[in-house]
C-alpha cells in the first residue's frame, strides 16, 4: 500500500494534521494525482543537490502535463483549471530555486510518515505532546494580536503627529499675523480676542503634545513587554521545535508567522522613531515653558532604539542547521573536507536590506569546547542576504560550499586530521553580520546548534547518537561542554525519538509492542512509562552478553532496512522487534507453516524468520534460521529468499515450510509484489549442443535432522540451478542429499 493510501485511511484528527502542511508550495491535488511517482523519487537527496532537484522539478512538470492531458479528455473543467493554475504557480515559484521544491516535498513526505507512526502509537509521546500544547497556540494568537494592535497604535500617533504639525503651523501663522499688526490695532478688542484664541491654541497644542507622548510611551512599554515575554518565548519555542525536528520529530513551522511579527514590530518602532524626530523639529520651531517634548522625547527615542537593537539581534536565526548533502537525515554531523550547507534568515524583512547584509561564517568563535582540536572553514565564507534567495520571499542566505578542515598543530604536524575523532566533542558554526539602517549600526551574531566533527563515515552512527542525546536532553543551543557531564533522559522520551528514527529514515515508525521490546532490552522491564536512561547505557556500555552497544545494534538495523528490506518494512510485514520468548508465544497456537520476521539480537544488522510446525506426535516445534546479513541480502532479495526457501528433512523431499505470515496472511499475498521475478521452471540439460546456458538461481536451503527439535546452522545459501537440482533428485536419494549437505565443504 502506498504511503498516500495509508494517509487517507487515518482518523480525522490525524487527517487534520496532514491538511495543515499542504499549501500552495505543494498543493494536495498534486500529492494525490502523482502519489506513486512522488514516493519513488529521492527528494531528500535532491534537497541538497541542485542538478538532481532541477531534473526532478522538470519531471514533476512533465508528470503534471500528462495529468492535464488525461483530465482534458475527461472534460473535467474544474480539475483542468486547478491543474493549470498549480502548474503556473510551481513553475514561477521554483524555477529559480529547484532545491526548495525538493525540500518542501521531502518535508511533507517525512511529516506524513511521522503522523502515520503517531497513529500507531497508543498515546502521544511526551515530546510531541509538549510541542502541541494548546497554551502555545494561544500565545501565538496573542502575539499576532498584540503586534497588530501596536501597529494600529503607531498609525494613530502618526495621525496625531500630523495634526500637531498642522495645529502648530496654524498657531505660528496667527502669531506672526499679530506681530505684523500696527500698534493701534494691538489695543483693539479684535486684538484681545486673537490673543485669547492663541492662548487656547497653545493650551490645546500643549495638551496634544502631552497626549501624543503619553501614547508613544504606552507603545514603547507594550513593545518592550511583548518582546521580553511572549515574542521571546515564541522564538525560543520555535528553536526548540527545530531541535526536535532535526532528530526526526514533527516538522517545525511558524517561522513565517514570526517573521511577520518581527517585521511589523520593527516597522512600527522605526515609524515611532521618525515621529519622535518630527516632534523634535516641532519643538525646535516652537517651545514654551512646560513643553513636554524636550523632557520626554530623548528618553523615548533611546528606549525605542534599544528595542530595535534587541529585535534585530533576536531576528538573526539559523533557519536550516548545518548538514552534509550526502547525509540529509543526519544534520549537525560534519565530516572534514566534505561540503555542508546551512541557511540563515533575518526575520525583519525590509526592502532596504536586500543585498545589503553580508554574512560571514566561522567555526568555534569565542567559545570553549571539550576538544583541543581547532578547525577552520574553507570555501565561500561570506555571502549577501537577499529576498530572492528563498522562494517564500524571506530575507535569507544559504551557504552551500563550506568545508571544515582541522588546523595544523603548533608543532607543524597535521594534528589529528584523519585519526579517530571523539564523537562527544561538540563544535559550533558561527555567523556574523552588520546592519546599517536609518542611521543605526547593529552588529549581529548567531550560531548553529552544536555539531560533531568526524573524519570517517564509520564514526557517523555514534556522532548521530550524540546529536540525538544532546537535543533530547537540553534546550540550551550552545552548551559545547555538554558531554562533560551528560544528563539522563526519560525512557519514554528516548523511545519516542527512536520511533522517529524509523519513521523519518525508513518510512515507518514503531508501534507500542516494538517499543516495549526496546524498553525491555534497555531496562529489563516491560513498563517503560517511568525511569531514566543514561548516555553510557544508550551508547557506550555493551548490551549484556553482547560485544556491541544498544545504539550500534539499532543503527545496524536501520541500515539493514534502508538498504535491503525497505518495501517489506514500509508495508508492515516485518515484526522486527520481538524477543525469542515472545515469538514462541505468538506462534505456538498458529497453523503449521506460520512464520514471522524478526531482527537478530545477537548479530548486527541481521534478520531471521521463525516458523512453527508439529511433530508426528503433535508436539509444537519452532525453527529459526541463521540470520541473514547485508552480505547475503546483497546477493539475493529477502522476498525471494522467503519464496524459494527449502528445508530438507530426513527421508523427505525438500519443501518450503513458510506458508503464512503471522498471524494468518498467505505468504504470496504478503510478499508477491516484492518478488524480483517469478520462480523459474525446472529445466533439464538437453543432449543437443545448445549454445545457451541452463538458467541458474540461488536456492536457500536448510537441513533439519529428524532427531532434532532445532535446525542445524543453515549455512545454506547454496548456488544451484533448478535443472541440476532436478537431476540430483532423480539420481540421488534424500538421505544422500542430506549427507552432502552435512559435508564441511557445503558450508560457506
Amino acid at each position: 500500500m502506498s504511503q498516500w493510501n495509508q494517509v487517507q485511511q487515518l482518523e480525522i484528527k490525524f487527517l487534520e494534521q496532514v491538511d495543515q502542511f499542504y499549501d500552495d508550495n505543494f498543493p494536495m491535488e498534486i500529492r494525490h494525482l502523482l502519489a506513486q511517482w512522488i514516493e519513488h523519487q529521492d527528494w531528500e537527496v535532491a534537497s541538497n543537490n541542485e542538478t538532481m532537484a532541477t531534473i526532478l522539478l522538470q519531471n514533476l512538470l512533465i508528470q503534471l502535463d500528462e495529468q492535464l492531458g488525461r483530465v482534458s479528455k475527461e472534460k473535467n473543467l474544474l480539475l483542468i483549471h486547478n491543474l493549470k493554475r498549480i502548474r503556473k504557480v510551481l513553475q514561477g515559484k521554483f524555477h529559480g530555486n529547484p532545491m526548495h521544491v525538493a525540500v518542501v516535498i521531502s518535508n511533507c513526505l517525512r511529516e506524513e510518515r511521522r503522523i502515520l507512526a503517531a497513529a500507531n502509537m497508543p498515546i502521544q509521546g511526551p515530546l510531541e505532546k509538549s510541542l502541541q500544547s494548546s497554551s502555545v497556540s494561544e500565545r501565538q494568537r496573542n502575539v499576532e494580536h498584540k503586534v497588530a494592535a501596536i501597529k494600529n497604535s503607531v498609525q494613530m500617533t502618526e495621525q496625531d503627529t500630523k495634526y500637531l504639525e498642522d495645529l502648530q503651523d496654524e498657531f505660528d501663522y496667527r502669531y506672526k499675523t499679530i506681530q505684523t499688526m500696527d500698534q493701534g490695532d494691538k489695543n483693539s478688542i479684535l486684538m484681545n480676542q486673537e490673543v485669547l484664541t492663541l492662548q487656547e491654541m497653545l493650551n490645546s497644542l500643549d495638551f496634544k503634545r502631552k497626549e501624543v507622548l503619553s501614547k508613544m510611551t504606552q507603545i514603547v512599554n507594550e513593545s518592550d513587554l511583548l518582546m521580553n515575554t511572549m515574542l521571546t518565548e515564541e522564538l525560543q519555542d520555535w528553536k526548540r521545535r527545530q531541535q526536535i525536528a532535526c532528530i526526526g520529530g514533527p516538522l517545525h513551522n511558524g517561522l513565517d508567522q514570526l517573521q511577520n511579527c518581527f517585521t511589523l514590530l520593527a516597522e512600527s518602532l522605526f515609524q515611532l522613531r521618525r515621529q519622535l524626530e518630527k516632534l523634535e523639529e516641532q519643538s525646535t520651531k516652537m517651545t514654551y515653558e512646560g513643553d513636554p517634548i524636550p523632557t520626554q522625547r530623548a528618553h523615548l527615542l533611546e528606549r525605542a532604539t534599544f528595542l530595535i537593537y534587541n529585535l534585530f539581534k533576536n531576528s538573526f536565526v539559523v533557519e536550516r542547521q548545518p548538514c552534509m548533502p550526502t547525509h540529509p537525515q543526519r544534520p549537525m554531523v560534519l565530516k572534514t573536507l566534505i561540503q555542508f550547507t546551512a541557511k540563515l534568515r533575518l526575520l525583519i524583512k525590509l526592502p532596504e536590506l536586500n543585498y545589503q547584509v553580508k554574512v560571514k561564517a566561522s567555526i568555534d568563535k569565542n567559545v570553549s569546547t571539550l576538544s583541543n582540536r581547532r578547525f577552520v572553514l574553507c570555501g565561500t565564507q561570506v555571502k549577501a542576504m537577499s529576498i530572492e534567495e528563498s522562494s517564500n520571499g524571506s530575507l535569507s542566505v544559504e551557504f552551500r560550499h563550506l568545508q571544515p578542515k582541522e588546523m595544523k598543530s603548533s608543532a607543524g604536524s597535521k594534528g589529528n586530521e584523519g585519526c579517530h575523532m571523539v564523537t562527544e566533542e561538540l563544535h559550533s558554526i558561527a555567523f556574523e553580520t552588520q546592519i546599517c539602517l536609518y542611521g543605526l549600526t547593529i552588529d549581529l551574531e548567531t550560531s548553529s546548534l552544536p555539531v560533531v566533527m568526524i573524519s570517517n563515515v564509520s564514526q557517523l552512527p555514534n556522532a548521530w547518537a550524540a546529536i540525538i542525546w544532546y537535543n533530547v536532553s537540553t534546550n540550551d543551543c550552545q552548551n559545547l561542554v555538554f558531554f562533560n557531564n551528560p544528563p539522563s533522559v526519560t525512557l519514554s522520551q528516548l523511545l519516542e525519538v527512536m520511533s522517529w528514527q524509523f519513521s523519518s529514515y525508513v518510512g515507518r515508525g514503531l508501534n507500542s509492542d516494538q517499543l516495549n521490546m526496546l524498553a525491555e532490552k534497555l531496562t529489563v522491564q516491560s513498563n517503560y512509562s517511568d525511569g531514566h536512561l543514561t548516555w553510557a547505557k544508550f551508547c557506550k556500555e555493551h548490551l549484556p552478553g553482547k560485544p556491541f552497544t544498544f545504539w550500534t545494534w539499532l543503527e545496524a538495523i536501520l541500515d539493514l532496512i534502508k538498504k535491503h528490506i525497505l518495501p517489506l518494512w514500509i508495508d508492515g510485514y516485518v515484526m522486527g522487534f520481538v524477543s525469542k520468548e515472545k515469538e514462541r508465544l505468538l506462534l505456538k497456537d498458529k497453523m503449521p507453516g506460520t512464520f514471522l520476521l524478526r531482527f537478530s539480537e545477537s548479530h548486527l544488522g541481521g534478520i531471521t524468520f521463525t516458523w512453527v510446525d508439529h511433530s508426528e506426535n503433535g508436539e509444537v516445534r519452532f525453527h529459526s534460521v541463521e540470520p541473514y546479513n547485508k552480505g547475503r541480502l546483497s546477493a539475493l532479495p529477502f522476498a525471494d529468499i522467503l519464496r524459494d526457501y527449502k528445508v530438507i528433512m530426513a527421508e523427505n523431499i525438500p519443501e518450503n515450510p513458510l506458508k503464512y505470515l503471522y498471524p494468518d496472511i498467505p505468504k504470496d499475498k504478503a510478499f508477491g509484489k516484492h518478488y524480483s521475478s517469478q520462480p523459474c521452471e525446472v529445466s533439464r540439460p538437453t543432449e543437443r549442443g545448445d549454445k545457451g546456458y541452463v538458467p541458474s538461481v540461488f536456492i536457500p536451503i536448510s537441513t533439519i535432522r529428524s532427531d532434532s527439535m532445532e535446525p542445524q546452522s543453515p549455512s545454506d545459501l547454496l548456488p544451484m540451478s533448478p535443472s541440476v537440482y532436478a537431476v540430483l533428485r532423480e539420481n540421488l536419494s534424500p538421505a544422500t542429499i542430506e549427507t552432502a549437505m552435512k559435508s564441511p565443504y557445503s558450508a560457506e
